[in-house]
C-alpha cells in the first residue's frame, strides 16, 4: 500500500511540475527554461529537500517511463496527414539521415580524441541523438555506460528542442520538412516535440526521421559491434 501511496505522489507531482515549468516557459519565453528541464531540477531540489533517492521517485518515474512508448504512437498521426510530401521527399530525407548519423558519429570520435575521453564514455556518447531505449541498448552493445548514454540523450535532447528555432532562423531555413529532418535526426522525441509546436508538416518529418535515424543507426552499431 505504501509504495502505491508513494508512486501515486510521485506521478502528481512530476505532473504538477511539469505543468508549472510549461507556464512558465510560456510566459518567459527564454529559451534555457526547458519544461523537461525545468521540471527535472525542481524535482532534483525536492528530493534533496526531503533527503529522498532516486528509488523512491523511480517508483512514479518508471510508471510515467512505461506509459511513454504507447504514447510515443501518437506521433503517427502527423506522419499519416503529410504522407504524400513525406514520400515526394523520401530520397532527400534518406539522404539527410544519413548525413546527420556520420556527423554524429564524426564530431564524437574527433572530440572524444581531442579531449582524450575514456573509451568507455566515448562509446556511451556515439548514439546520443535516438531516443534513451535504443541509446541504452546500443551502448550495451558496444561496451559502453548505460548511464552516460542515458544522460547524454537527455542534454542532445534539451539542446536541441532549445535551439532549433534560432538555427533555422540564422540559417533561413524555409522547408518545413528540412526543418523536421534536421530537429528529428539530431534531438529525438525531445525535439521533435518541439517540432510538432513549429507547424504540422514540419513535426511529421521530424517524427518520421527520429524513427528512421534509431533504427539506421541500430543497424550500423550492430555491424560495428
Amino acid at each position: 500500500m505504501t509504495d502505491i501511496l508513494t508512486s501515486l505522489f510521485f506521478i502528481l507531482l512530476t505532473a504538477v511540475f511539469f505543468k508549472f515549468s510549461l507556464y512558465v516557459n510560456k510566459k518567459f519565453k527564454i529559451t534555457f527554461l526547458n519544461p523537461i528541464l525545468l521540471s527535472s531540477v525542481l524535482i532534483i531540489i525536492v528530493l534533496k529537500l526531503f533527503n529522498l533517492t532516486y528509488s523512491d521517485y523511480n517508483k512514479g518515474g518508471s510508471v510515467i517511463v512505461s506509459a511513454m512508448g504507447p504514447i510515443v504512437t501518437v506521433l503517427a498521426i502527423p506522419i499519416y496527414k503529410n504522407r504524400d510530401a513525406l514520400i515526394k521527399n523520401f530520397i532527400p530525407i534518406i539522404g539527410g539521415i544519413t548525413a546527420s548519423i556520420i556527423a554524429t558519429f564524426v564530431s564524437v570520435t574527433l572530440l572524444c580524441r581531442l579531449f582524450g575521453i575514456n573509451e568507455t564514455v566515448f562509446l556511451s556518447l556515439l548514439c546520443k541523438s535516438i531516443t534513451t531505449p535504443m541509446a541504452v541498448e546500443s551502448a550495451k552493445m558496444l561496451g559502453g555506460n548505460e548511464s552516460i548514454a542515458a544522460l547524454a540523450v537527455i542534454i542532445t535532447g534539451l539542446i536541441g528542442a532549445a535551439f532549433a528555432p534560432l538555427v533555422i532562423k540564422v540559417g533561413k531555413i524555409k522547408n518545413n520538412i528540412a526543418k523536421g529532418i534536421g530537429i528529428g535526426s539530431s534531438s529525438h522525441a525531445l525535439g521533435t516535440a518541439k517540432a510538432v509546436e513549429m507547424e504540422g508538416e514540419t513535426g511529421a518529418a521530424s517524427g518520421l526521421a527520429m524513427g528512421l535515424t534509431g533504427l539506421m543507426t541500430i543497424i550500423a552499431v550492430i555491424i560495428i559491434a
